[in-house]
């Protein structure tokens, strides 16, 4: 029988799947049952890089998921409405949906999940996180048999290009953004990526996978690479470091979880250190795996229709071999999660730190740095007076492993010394 696909979008995701699609060469048999039978778009005469006959178009999306014949709903216009109510009407029409909505997935994933399992079918996701690496199968059927105790990624290809170009040219955070916003790699309004929204979406929905349990995403501690100078970039060369934006899960008790998003200096010698450009990597450590690194281009026309076609066999596989209606779900295919993870404060995190001040060149305040950061539990590795900037003497400090509120409490006295002029970075070490 043929698998009837209500793809919703033809925007680059949209076309790169349906070329795909359209050609079979090469590719795994069942993919040939696919029938594109209806697409949703905002304007039927816009030209694009597809053929499709004129009466598969339409510009009634609710049309397509309300459609008794259509099998699969392929969820790529994005963003978080109308996507949701599309997707919630799509599974309570007991159809399968196949998104690659990192958005909409990691801030309503509760009540999507939850009506799938109502309705006995499946949304799979794929696509949501590292473009065409494929990541979320593998977190919830091969590594499923590990103890996960930390997932790791460079999960944003914008700050990731834009960090990289920082680090090999010594430009500028907003000559190189510019410069992006150009190329296309980066968007008109790159808030979501700059300031490391994105990367929460998508740590959220590992998290979830790799700990076995829901996610509150307004728990998620984020905070974005507008702060990383170039300033900052050189030191971390000198000091044997690369700066990246990590997104971290990983779990520091028997019930805590951190999950978390920050500019974060990763030694040279480390897996990701090198992940330059627009590549995606993620990292993932358990027992009695070791360490697994998942590593690709994360985002793209060719790269996300991958993904997405790839949960689109995993139901044609479904749908052609379960024996009955009533089949239970699949337990490695569908979401069995129903607690929350507990999420500590960041305040808990244990981690090394770099911080750098710009002080009056006055002597004694290595000193009273050094003092004050031990009157709070803060232990230093290093202590540096690199030189000047205008009139003023900056100073980088390493701690060793202490806790972030210990840190943040010894800044704030330290803000209040006299010779302290401004702490202008303060990033997280791995």
């Amino acid at each position: 029988m043929g698998i009837k696909l209500g793809i919703l979008g033809l925007g680059t995701v949209g076309t790169g799947t349906v070329q795909l699609l359209q050609d079979h060469v090469g590719r795994h048999p069942l993919l040939q049952l696919v029938e594109i039978y209806r697409v949703g778009v905002k304007s039927i005469d816009k030209p694009r890089g597809v053929t499709l006959p004129k009466e598969v178009m339409t510009t009634d999306l609710e049309a397509i998921v309300n459609d008794p014949e259509v099998d699969i709903i392929v969820e790529l216009i994005g963003g978080l409405e109308p996507a949701r109510e599309l997707i919630l009407k799509a599974i309570q029409n007991g159809k399968h949906v196949v998104t690659a909505n990192k958005a909409v997935i990691s801030r309503f994933g509760t009540e999507i999940f939850t009506t799938a399992n109502q309705n006995r079918v499946y949304v799979m996701l794929e696509a949501s996180v590292g473009g065409g690496i494929p990541v979320i199968q593998p977190l919830k059927q091969s590594l499923s048999v590990n103890r996960i105790h930390t997932v790791t990624g460079i999960v944003n290809g914008t700050t990731n290009y834009i960090l990289t170009r920082m680090q090999t040219e010594g430009s500028s955070f907003e000559s190189v953004l510019a410069d992006a916003q150009r190329l296309g790699y980066a968007e008109a309004d790159p808030t979501a990526d700059v300031d490391g929204a994105d990367a929460a979406d998508k740590i959220s929905i590992l998290a979830s996978l790799a700990f076995g349990g829901r996610i509150n995403r307004e728990e998620v501690n984020c905070e974005g690479i507008r702060q990383v100078s170039k300033t900052d970039i050189t030191y971390a060369d000198k000091l044997g470091f690369v700066i990246k934006l990590l997104a971290i899960a990983e779990k520091i008790s028997s019930s805590f979880l951190s999950v978390r998003v920050h500019p974060t200096l990763v030694p040279k010698a480390h897996p990701l250190a090198n992940i330059n450009g627009v590549y995606n990597a993620i990292l993932v450590e358990g027992d009695p795996l070791g360490q697994v690194m998942f590593f690709g281009p994360g985002a793209g026309a060719g790269a996300t229709a991958s993904a997405v076609s790839s949960d689109i066999l995993n139901l044609i596989a479904r749908l052609q071999y379960q024996q009955a209606d009533d089949a239970p779900i699949d337990p490695l295919l569908g979401c069995s999660h129903q607690d929350y993870c507990q999420i500590a404060p960041i305040s808990q995190l244990t981690t090394r730190f770099y911080a750098r001040f710009l002080t009056k060149d006055q002597p004694g305040v290595i000193g009273k740095l050094g003092t004050c950061f031990g009157e709070y539990g803060v232990s230093l590795e290093s202590v540096v007076q690199t030189g000047f900037q205008d009139e003023l003497a900056e100073i980088v400090v390493v701690t060793h492993d202490v806790k972030e509120g210990d840190v943040k409490q010894a800044l704030e006295e330290i803000r209040t010394f006299e010779a302290i002029d401004s702490i202008p970075s303060l990033l997280r070490v791995l």
